[in-house]
């Protein structure tokens, strides 16, 4: 399962921290970078980092006074990992529902 699976979801159940992990997507990018965009503070763009931050989704390093942003691909492949389990789960689960509701019809 993913590490920080609830943390994870509850960093991208967020539209803003959804735009920031789009743009992140595309290669790093500073914190004013990042900003830039968005229709809020730089203090509110901080506190969404810090979120996605805390979730393992973001890293940053600082040189002088510049703060990068880049994503944590693994992070992501956890997600799509145990994304994949759960698909594999439920379509195994609805192809035996299946096959029971078609012997049903023959009886």
């Amino acid at each position: 399962m993913v590490k920080y699976a609830d943390a994870v979801f509850h960093a991208l159940a967020d539209p803003t921290r959804r735009l920031i992990v789009e743009r992140l997507a595309e290669g790093p990018a500073t914190v004013s970078e990042l900003a830039r965009p968005l229709p809020m503070s730089l203090p509110a763009v901080v506190r969404h980092l810090r979120i996605l931050q805390d979730s393992g989704l973001v890293r940053s390093s600082k040189t002088g006074r510049v703060r990068t942003c880049r994503l944590d691909r693994d992070v992501f492949d956890d997600a799509a990992s145990w994304f994949g389990a759960q698909r594999r789960h439920w379509e195994t689960r609805l192809d035996r529902l299946g096959e029971f509701l078609d012997s049903s019809d023959d009886e």
